[in-house]
């Protein structure tokens, strides 16, 4: 089941909670490896909102990652400031839901 897109309104009450949070994963010259994209799901699982740190990568860079990691993982960006970008997946499993959105 996919989940719907969010409102903007859901997108500033997660930016919200993201601001409370640490980086999760950084991101460094290697960009966006398989190693990385198995614990950014693994994270997903778990938390369904998780910080993102870019490290030495220019503007322009980050948007291209962002960009990737959206279409490669079927995650939404739900903000990004500076060196760092915020992503939320809902959990398909009702029960296993942390965030209320």
């Amino acid at each position: 089941m996919e989940n719907p897109p969010l409102t903007g309104a859901q997108k500033t009450r997660l930016r919200g909670l993201g601001q409370t949070l640490e980086a999760a994963l950084k991101i460094g010259k290697a960009g966006l490896t398989p190693a990385l994209q198995r614990e950014f799901t693994r994270l997903l699982e778990a938390r369904e909102l998780v910080k993102v740190r870019f490290e030495g990568a220019d503007r322009h860079e980050r948007a291209a990652l962002i960009a990737r990691i959206e279409t490669e993982t079927a995650t939404p960006c739900v903000g990004s400031v500076g060196h760092t970008a915020l992503f939320f997946r809902r959990n398909v499993d009702p029960e296993k839901r942390v965030v209320e959105v």
